[in-house]
């Protein structure tokens, strides 16, 4: 989702900075905005971006299996239940980590655009 120009608009990134896209189109409010949020608060809203999706796709996950019957590891018997949790749990870690749904991306932008605010109002 990183694309990178060649010229500086409006002056305020260097020549050739990466500047982000959302939906297809250069974003130059998320690129003011990363300028103005040091890089471990970047680093803590990517982290807490991804923990959310992967939430998200580990409620999910739970409830594609939920219905499930019969025998095997998705069978219906005492020990499985809690055995599809741990599994759907950590598919959903692994599926968030490898990009996800595209959850985390519009998570992260928004509260990188938030923090950004907030340090501009004080």
């Amino acid at each position: 989702m990183v694309g990178s120009l060649a010229n500086n608009i409006g002056g305020s990134l260097p020549a050739r900075a990466a500047i982000p896209s959302y939906n297809g189109h250069p974003d130059y409010d998320l690129a003011n905005a990363l300028t103005r949020v040091s890089p471990q608060a970047q680093a803590k809203a990517k982290s807490t971006a991804t923990d959310f999706e992967a939430m998200f796709l580990n409620s999910m996950f739970s409830q594609m299996t939920s219905g499930l019957k019969g025998e095997g590891p998705f069978g219906d018997t005492p020990g499985t239940g809690i055995w599809r949790s741990m599994l759907t749990e950590q598919y959903s870690k692994s599926f968030a980590k490898a990009g996800g749904v595209g959850i985390s991306n519009d998570v992260y932008r928004t509260l990188i655009l938030q923090q950004a605010k907030r340090s501009s109002q004080t």
